[in-house]
């Protein structure tokens, strides 16, 4: 069967509520913007600004914030269908601070994880070249449950695994718990990202670039890409040499928030278009760097592959 799907999100979508005031926190900031929000979701919509077929596999509410999310999916031309909307459970939202770091977050789960197996039919995962999803859609079932059984199958059908290690303890309080799913998820060999904030989260501790990447090797993982900030990101690939970016340099940064997303986004774009490893990581750069001069997602008005 032809794949004719270029990457299937699976995971969160939600309401992101980003603060208007710059570096204040949660408790000093007077008033917020909505953006449409969630790794996937984030990934999805970068995506398909860069020409690709993407499809979003997500639940929400069948409320204003889920109508509002949906429509804004349909604008830009990404397949809905296999989004579910629940009449008993409101859409998922995250209030964030705007920060030039790592914001504060506050997040109020409903809808975001009831993401049930017959969303995602066996021949969505034949037609997908990227099965893409995030440590925070593993972190509760049923997502969980239809997330691992379902990326079983796509490693069947010759689809590429991927994942955001974007671990929180907010989000997955039994940190033992989460890392035996990261392990079972890093047995398919996925296509790695996590950042040096995400691994103190997880693991409790400062890891040097090294050790992460020898967990992660161990877990059966070929690719890792470790992004370390304003310093720039490293790569690893088993049993070759290590190697490393700089950041783009920028003259300010207006929001952290999805630079991450961004990131990965150019960094799947430039692998399904075949490009060596390097070229992935400049291009992976160059989108997160653009992402942290705006707020919210990609800019609209631009020409991205420019």
């Amino acid at each position: 069967m032809k794949k004719d799907i270029d990457i299937l999100c699976v995971g969160e979508i939600l309401i992101d509520f980003i603060g208007n005031q710059l570096n204040n926190n949660i408790s000093q900031t007077s008033n917020y913007q909505r953006h449409l929000g969630g790794s996937p979701s984030n990934v999805a919509m970068n995506m398909v600004q860069l020409g690709l077929k993407t499809t979003l596999v997500a639940t929400v509410g069948n409320d204003g914030f889920g109508n509002y999310l949906i429509d804004r999916l349909n604008t830009a031309k990404i397949d809905t269908q296999h989004i579910k909307k629940l009449k008993n459970i409101p859409t998922s939202n995250i209030i964030i601070s705007r920060s030039s770091k790592t914001p504060e977050f506050i997040a109020y789960r409903e809808a975001d994880y009831q993401i049930k197996v017959n969303q995602i039919p066996n021949i969505l995962l034949k037609r997908s070249k990227i099965f893409h999803t995030s440590c925070f859609a593993l972190s509760k079932n049923p997502a969980q449950k239809t997330i691992l059984s379902k990326a079983q199958k796509a490693i069947d059908y010759n689809c590429k695994l991927s994942i955001d290690i974007n671990y929180s303890n907010q989000i997955w309080p039994n940190r033992a718990k989460a890392i035996e799913i990261i392990k079972h998820f890093c047995q398919f060999n996925p296509l790695v990202k996590i950042s040096m904030d995400d691994v103190y989260r997880l693991f409790g501790k400062n890891f040097t670039s090294q050790q992460v990447f020898e967990f992660f090797h161990e877990q059966n993982v070929d690719i890792i890409c470790l992004t370390l900030g304003s310093k720039g990101v490293k790569l690893s690939q088993k049993n070759k040499k290590t190697f490393s970016l700089p950041a783009v340099k920028i003259d300010k940064v207006i929001d952290v928030t999805g630079a991450g997303d961004a990131f990965w986004a150019g960094f799947l774009f430039a692998y399904l278009n075949e490009y060596s490893l390097q070229k992935c990581l400049e291009t992976a750069l160059k989108l997160a760097a653009l992402k942290l001069q705006n707020v919210g997602r990609l800019p609209n008005n631009i020409d991205i592959l420019q």
